[in-house]
């Protein structure tokens, strides 16, 4: 079967891979740095809010069983795209909602599910998610791999909302 990625940030980046790592049809995951204009950036750094990276996760997932768009409905669902730079107590550009897309399919299934939600006033704010090509990942350093699964009662400010 042939996997695709899909890399997605949407605040701390702990609780977004826990979520997601309980999809079916989601082969791995990773946490790591992207968007941002220093080449390997690191936790200490990113945390600054001034290397211009968000914390985001890269999803491998099977598109015969999960589709990038019910990808990118969960993902709606367990942050809020309405806050700009921040997540729960996280403030920061590191922590801000955004697609960064692989391909022109990605990027138009991102902006219709973005104007879907808008239309529908599921939220009463506007929808501030940036959708953004890839460019690279980094991958953050490893005991922020599986943070939530190492430890349990780590913070994590992700919910799934209805």
């Amino acid at each position: 079967m042939t996997t695709e990625l899909a890399t997605l940030a949407g605040g701390c980046f702990w609780g977004v891979e826990e979520l997601f790592s309980k999809l079916d049809g989601v082969v791995s995951s990773r946490v790591g740095y992207t968007g941002g204009i220093i080449e390997k950036p690191t936790y200490e750094l990113v945390k600054l809010g001034t290397t211009g990276h968000a914390e985001a996760i890269q999803i491998e997932f099977l598109p015969e069983k999960i589709s990038f768009e019910k990808i990118l409905e969960y993902f709606f669902r367990l942050h809020d795209p309405t806050t700009l730079n921040q997540q729960g107590n996280d403030k920061g550009t590191q922590y801000r909602s955004a697609i960064f897309y692989h391909n022109e399919t990605q990027k138009k299934n991102a902006e219709d599910i973005k104007e879907k939600l808008t239309v529908s006033k599921k939220w009463v704010k506007p929808i501030v998610t940036e959708i953004v090509p890839f460019v690279k990942f980094y991958l953050a350093e490893e005991y922020h791999q599986k943070y939530l699964k190492k430890n349990p009662n780590g913070y994590n400010c992700h919910y799934l909302r209805k």
